[in-house]
């Protein structure tokens, strides 16, 4: 199941010059956008966590990013 929305996705592709996008090409950068963003998300509750915290900061996603 799609967490993003097709649209969305559509308007990042266009914003780098496409003047046409496929529905197929759409919902494959979701998915990778999707699992990569789980990816991050998962290394930055361990990071706040580790950090004392439940809350999850901007600072966490950053640093996630870093170690990916």
């Amino acid at each position: 199941m799609a967490i993003l929305p097709i649209a969305s996705v559509t308007k990042i592709i266009r914003s780098v010059g496409a003047e046409r996008v496929g529905d197929d090409a759409s919902k494959a950068l979701a998915g990778v956008l999707e699992e990569y963003g789980q990816k991050i998300s998962a290394e930055a509750v361990k990071l706040a966590r580790h950090a004392g915290r439940k809350t999850v900061k901007d600072v966490d996603i950053r640093l996630a990013l870093e170690r990916q």
